[in-house]
């Protein structure tokens, strides 16, 4: 069975980061011996539980250490696998799982992309997490996890539309676009008005 042709290396690319890196994350805490992991909660900037990951396989001490900085990771909010809390929160492992879904059919498929209704896709993400910031209201962890996923797949739609403008835009583009038309049937180029090739008057 034939594949569909790829729509474009840069799609290709990004939905394989996406996915390793999605892997990565789920499989962090398998790599951790159970119960190692139980309470990484702290604050986004900073590396707070650097003494838990020392002992760690390079990995799963690469994973969790980026995650330690670049998410909050307070334990409620967060998944366990393997008695291990994940190294992520729970909305981000929906925005990486909704990355890796939204450029998958991509790979093969390029439909028009509206950009107004990606960035819808973004707001239930930013309504949930924005009123946990300013208000008294508490989440749960699936809904994070699906506004989360919902933000990953409108967050992907969005960096496909610019890598199929760069695409678009590029040498081979303009080849394209200045490369002579076929003859028609009659000899002629087309989209040139038809004449005879001897006209007799």
């Amino acid at each position: 069975m034939r594949l569909p042709k790829l729509t474009s290396y840069g799609i290709l690319i990004a939905f394989v980061v996406c996915l390793v890196w999605f892997v990565l994350v789920v499989t962090a805490p398998l790599m951790v011996p159970s119960g190692t992991l139980l309470d990484l909660s702290g604050r986004v900037g900073t590396h707070e539980n650097d003494a838990l990951f020392r002992n760690l396989a390079s990995i799963p001490h690469a994973v969790y250490w980026i995650g330690d900085g670049e998410c909050h990771t307070i334990s409620e909010r967060s998944y366990y696998i393997n008695g291990n809390q994940m190294p992520f929160c729970a909305r981000d492992t929906g925005l990486f799982l909704g990355l890796v879904l939204g450029f998958a059919p991509l790979l093969f498929f390029r439909y028009r992309i509206n950009p107004f209704l990606a960035l819808i896709g973004l707001v239930p993400m930013g309504v949930d997490g924005g009123l946990q910031l300013i208000t008294n209201y508490e989440s749960n962890n699936p809904l994070r996890l699906a506004t989360g996923l919902i933000g990953g797949v409108a967050l992907a739609l969005l960096l496909a539309l610019f890598i199929f403008a760069i695409k678009d835009s590029g040498p081979a583009a303009e080849s394209r676009a200045e490369a002579p038309r076929p003859d028609n049937n009659d000899g002629f180029r087309t989209g040139r008005p038809n004449c005879l090739k001897n006209p007799k008057h």
